[in-house]
């Protein structure tokens, strides 16, 4: 694979996942830098207009908080934080909003936890609300939950947020717009010569030693959080850019194809990596039995699992958690990420998609398992 190829492919992403510092943002503390959210807001909308889908990943509210209520230090008592990323996400979304009108553009808030992602239900109910809106033309704001959450203020880093709702989408490419133009091959505060890394695979293990350093005083993630955000974005097939968000017309720029700060690409291609950690990484709390026509067309065809190809159903699981695809002489077939719980399953197990609504009184998906989410083995 070459890696200066793979520039080219950044053009042709139908969706990206944009994430902005809280530096940037701030203007390193000084409050929200509204010149130049409008103009990123700007590039945004006219990424929107080439036909790519954008979610927005922002940082800042902490920040912004700090600010308005006056606090020069980033405050070490947990209350205190909540207190401020409360106050600073009503300057930070209304900013954005105001901003996206201008455009006639609608906007979304949407405030996430790690639980909510690690949550298999709450994974899937997230993703299809952010596709809808993507549907509709909307972008999602997605910031981290730190008014409630005490472990994401503590841990949480919005580098590795923008990451792992790259994997939730299925996004094509992650921008990281930093302070710094990319990740240099050494500490651009010692050496300011230190050339940008244009490109690398994800996890080389070089990078790690080049990353080294630490955040700013706003923020929780230094580059090290960004070289990890870009490996957990390469395991749905993502391409990571990170790159320094205060260049003019940055974004346009990477889009028209110029070579901005570092692109980390996947070692594997986007449906091999999503495919392994299908197959890996879940533990299955469940099984579905499949008739012998269900089996053939898994095997054959690659196509998704309806539920009038399962025969019966063992174990208890619910919306999102990994199952066991069997046939009926109790050969592994597949795993997937189920549409409905045990119960439900067992409701609708044999019958057409088409009769869903009336079995169980709502639709969720036509599919009980979508191909996205089933690795045949």
């Amino acid at each position: 694979m070459s890696l200066q190829n793979e520039w080219q492919k950044i053009s042709r992403s139908r969706r990206w996942v944009v994430k902005i510092g809280s530096a940037l943002l701030t203007a390193d503390g000084q409050g929200l830098d509204t010149e130049s959210i409008s103009d990123w807001v700007a590039q945004l909308a006219w990424l929107r207009q080439q036909g790519i889908e954008i979610v927005l990943v922002s940082s800042g509210s902490i920040a912004e908080g700090m600010t308005r209520l006056g606090m020069k230090k980033r405050p070490h008592e947990v209350h205190r934080l909540q207190a401020a990323a409360a106050v600073g996400q009503m300057g930070l979304v209304q900013t954005y909003e105001s901003n996206f009108q201008r455009y006639q553009m609608h906007t979304a808030q949407i405030l996430l936890t790690h639980d909510d992602l690690s949550s298999r239900q709450r994974y899937l109910n997230a993703r299809s609300t952010i596709r809808e809106l993507l549907s509709l033309g909307v972008i999602p704001i997605i910031n981290e939950n730190d008014t409630i959450v005490t472990d994401e203020i503590r841990f949480g880093d919005n580098d590795s947020l923008g990451a792992l709702v790259t994997n939730l989408v299925e996004a094509d490419t992650l921008v990281i717009l930093t302070d710094q133009l990319g990740l240099h091959r050494s500490d651009p505060r010692k050496n300011p010569d230190a050339p940008v890394v244009s490109e690398a695979y994800a996890h080389d293990d070089e990078l790690t030693v080049m990353a080294g350093g630490s955040a700013g005083a706003l923020g929780q993630g230094g580059m090290a959080t960004k070289i990890n955000a870009g490996r957990l974005a390469a395991r749905s097939g993502a391409c990571t850019i990170i790159v320094g968000g205060r260049q003019q017309d940055v974004l346009k720029r990477i889009y028209q194809g110029e070579h901005l700060g570092t692109l980390l690409v996947p070692d594997l291609e986007k449906q091999a990596a999503r495919k392994q950690w299908l197959a890996g990484h879940l533990q299955a709390k469940g099984t579905l039995v499949l008739d012998d026509g269900a089996v053939r067309v898994l095997k054959q065809k690659g196509r998704s699992l309806l539920s009038v190809g399962v025969a019966s159903v063992r174990g208890n699981f619910v919306r999102g958690d990994m199952v066991t695809l069997e046939s009926q002489s109790g050969e592994r077939v597949a795993r997937g990420l189920v549409n409905y719980n045990n119960v439900e399953v067992q409701k609708i197990c044999g019958k057409p998609s088409d009769e869903i609504e009336n079995l169980l009184g709502y639709v969720s998906e036509p599919e009980l398992i979508h191909r996205d989410n089933l690795v045949v083995f």
